[in-house]
């Protein structure tokens, strides 16, 4: 007997070529009906004997497209309804939005052969994807995912991408970005002065390739933003990308023209390799120590025995590798401190002085990305995303939300993101970077009215950091204000214990939380930054944090290390201070320390103190510079022979004490890299005897310090069976994480 089934899936579902699979699946099991977008997923009426409709769902949802993810499905038995065949028809948006947003997809394998292929109508075509790949989100303006919501649809397709675009057998039947050379976006090159340069589309990569290799630094606009590219085996040019970026340390990203090619210059593991082929295609940080290429290293990262490596994830960049035989510095387009740059003009108004060349193109960029960032700990492995953006935004999967509420969270300043909360989904925007930057500020408020006009809802509640001069909280105050929503402030610390406890769904369990960091305002109007919370039945409780000391001249002490060893140093440090400060120096900064009534414990500035007593910098000339010189002396440790720099932890856990029995060590000869893993050592132990002595079994650790592998490597191996470790695992433990954790906070805790 013929029924009729109503089928909704909801998910990642739109953008990834779910429509034509479920097409094929259908004849395949010879049903008619229809399929189409909505605005909560895709809709599915089948007509046929049930044996085959129950065989076709099962198989639909065990076995879905590569990359959609299906969060809910239902199958429902409806009256019969009649269909002559199976058909795609055109979506139909009957209200608001609630299906989680599609990220940009890496270039998959088939489409790179489709360029490298003379026969093929895609030759050399670098805007070539298929329903497997290309961008997504970029492209956005609105959604249910169709051609005529993103910025690809201003092109028309030819009668050949029509064709493809119609056929149940071809790869791209029904790829809403489909597009050729014949029809589709256009390449170009120019100079500095945007004098157009002749050449043709077929020669155009071999010309960049070979301007690469003549020393020149372009600046090549991807479908994420603009990448300030030059060769990473010339000294001269990657030092005047130094200057001209103002980017004196901090390390260059690489992208390598192969896994070949990267493989026989460093040496990867299992995991690294997955996460530079995956479909994310993220930069991933490998140890250099044993590096056997001819790229600068010391000049593409500085004093650093790591490098951020990535491999061509669109087929932009895909065309240049195919042209090249050497690896090239691939930074973002932008003066350090400012936004990825997305648009044209944009581009050579404010990097007309750094690139000399620029590669163009006419589509637009509506959420421009940086490029992701992961890192794996050396002795376990352990995961840790340094920078959530292209490949992973906006969407959060693993929901522990618990209101009907309308929420928007604001995020923090420093690495800045938004939180957003309009249905059944939670949406995290990629890093947006410092607010401090008029730009970045602009990129800010952009992405709220953007997510705001998507999903087509007002925020009926805003969270926002308790910190009163921070920028994303007086934005969410005029927001809140204009829009007549709740305003709810959330301390920073427990936003990030928040974060933590809903990535692993721990609300119902007895929790310690750690978090170290640099800054954050706490409860007492002091600077938090090395706090023990303990979570029970909703509730967050401060039970511990490292001592204070005294926080002196406000950012200037991030800046510069050697404030923090000031700060911290005790009577018998004033031949190394004297080193480091003028006599006039030392006075105005002892008065100031003998009146100052702000403190701190922060884990961030005492990883700035060790650097300056280790002279190995007293300025931070970006963030986090002197933690990360830190970690990169440490080769190895046996946890046999380490020792902690305190001697108790009953009666306060010492900053000051830390630092003068670092100094002891330093003074008797004993060498650095032992000192930074005795250091390090230090703060896993404490961890783990706060624990121990309070005996909790759950352990959760967020904050930027958490960043330092060697760290988390070390709490693995203490903890060993009797304590449970958790660790951020799509999130960044640093302040990319504070947005999302407001959010939470709001929604499960009750102090």
């Amino acid at each position: 007997m013929l029924k009729t089934y109503k089928i909704a899936i909801s998910g990642q579902v739109q953008g990834v070529g779910f429509r034509p699979y479920v097409y094929s699946l259908a004849i395949e099991f010879s049903l008619k009906g229809t399929i189409s977008n909505n605005e909560e997923g895709v809709i599915i009426f089948v007509s046929g004997f049930d044996d085959s409709a129950q065989k076709f769902y099962h198989k639909l949802v065990q076995f879905p497209p590569p990359v959609s993810i299906i969060k809910d499905s239902s199958f429902l038995l409806i009256d019969f309804q009649s269909f002559d065949d199976f058909k795609i028809i055109p979506s139909k948006k009957n209200g608001i939005l609630n299906l989680p947003l599609t990220p940009d997809f890496a270039i998959c394998d088939n489409c790179k052969k489709d360029i490298k292929n003379p026969d093929n109508h895609r030759f050399n075509y670098a805007f070539t994807n298929c329903v497997h790949c290309g961008p997504r989100w970029a492209i956005t303006q609105t959604f249910p995912f169709e051609r005529n919501h993103t910025s690809i649809g201003e092109f028309q397709m030819c009668e050949q991408c029509k064709k493809e675009y119609i056929s149940p057998i071809d790869r791209r039947f029904h790829s809403q970005t489909n597009t050729c050379s014949t029809c589709g976006i256009h390449l170009y090159l120019v100079d500095a002065a945007s004098n157009k340069i002749e050449i043709s589309q077929h020669n155009l990569f071999k010309e960049i390739a070979k301007l690469l290799s003549e020393g020149n630094i372009i600046a090549i606009k991807n479908t994420s933003g603009y990448l300030l590219c030059c060769s990473a085996k010339d000294q001269e040019v990657v030092l005047k990308l130094r200057i001209k970026k103002n980017r004196p340390k901090k390390p260059f990203a690489v992208l390598y023209p192969s896994m070949e090619f990267l493989e026989r210059e460093l040496k990867l593991n299992e995991k690294q390799r997955k996460y530079l082929t995956s479909i994310e295609r993220p930069i991933t940080i490998i140890s250099s120590r044993n590096y056997k290429g001819s790229i600068v290293l010391n000049e593409v990262a500085p004093g650093l025995n790591q490098l951020g490596v990535m491999l061509p994830y669109t087929g932009i960049l895909q065309l240049l590798a195919n042209e090249l035989d050497f690896p090239i510095v691939a930074t973002s387009g932008n003066i350090h401190g400012s936004p990825i740059i997305n648009e044209n003009e944009d581009a050579i108004e404010k990097l007309n002085n750094v690139a000399d060349y620029f590669l163009q193109h006419n589509l637009q960029i509506k959420h421009p990305q940086d490029d992701s960032v992961v890192k794996f700990s050396a002795k376990f492995n352990q995961e840790v995303l340094f920078r959530r953006s292209r490949g992973y935004a906006p969407n959060y999967f693993n929901l522990t939300v618990n209101s009907p509420e309308k929420i928007m969270a604001m995020g923090a300043d420093l690495k800045s993101s938004i939180a957003f909360l309009p249905n059944n989904y939670l949406y995290v925007s990629q890093y947006l970077g410092n607010l401090e930057n008029f730009d970045v500020y602009n990129r800010f408020s952009s992405e709220v009215n953007s997510f705001i006009n998507i999903f087509e809802q007002q925020p009926k509640v805003l969270l926002v950091d308790k910190h009163p001069l921070y920028y994303s909280t007086q934005f969410g105050k005029e927001l809140a204000q204009k829009v007549n929503a709740k305003l709810v402030e959330v301390q920073h610390h427990k936003a990030h214990f928040s974060a933590i406890l809903s990535e692993h769904d721990l609300f119902n369990e007895k929790v310690l939380g750690v978090v170290f960091d640099g800054t954050g305002f706490g409860d007492d109007g002091q600077i938090w930054g090395g706090e023990f919370f303990n979570y029970e039945a909703n509730k967050i409780e401060r039970i511990n944090h490292f001592e204070y000391f005294d926080w002196l001249l406000g950012d200037k002490m991030s800046k510069e290390p050697k404030l923090s060893l000031f700060s911290l140093a005790s009577e018998e440090m004033e031949t190394i201070l004297a080193e480091k400060f003028t006599s006039n120096e030392l006075n105005s900064y002892q008065y100031l320390k003998e009146n100052n009534k702000l403190k701190t414990s922060s884990i961030g500035r005492l990883f700035d103190a060790v650097a300056s007593l280790l002279n190995i910098t007293d300025y931070n000339s970006y963030e986090g510079e002197a933690a990360i010189l830190l970690e990169n002396l440490v080769t190895k440790y046996d946890l046999a022979f380490c020792k902690s720099y305190l001697n108790s932890i009953e009666t306060e856990i010492s900053s000051k004490e830390i630092i003068k029995n670092i100094a002891i060590d330093f003074k008797n000869g004993v060498l650095k890299e032992t000192i930074v893993v005795n250091f390090i050592f230090t703060l896993a132990n404490v961890i783990i005897e706060i624990a121990k002595i309070n005996n909790y079994s759950h352990i959760a650790a967020s904050g930027g310090v958490f960043q330092n592998t060697t760290l988390v490597d070390m709490l693995l191996e203490l903890a060993q069976k009797d304590l449970k470790l958790y660790f951020h695992k799509e999130l960044s433990p640093n302040d990319e994480n504070i947005s999302f954790g407001q959010l939470q906070y709001y929604s499960n805790i009750k102090n």
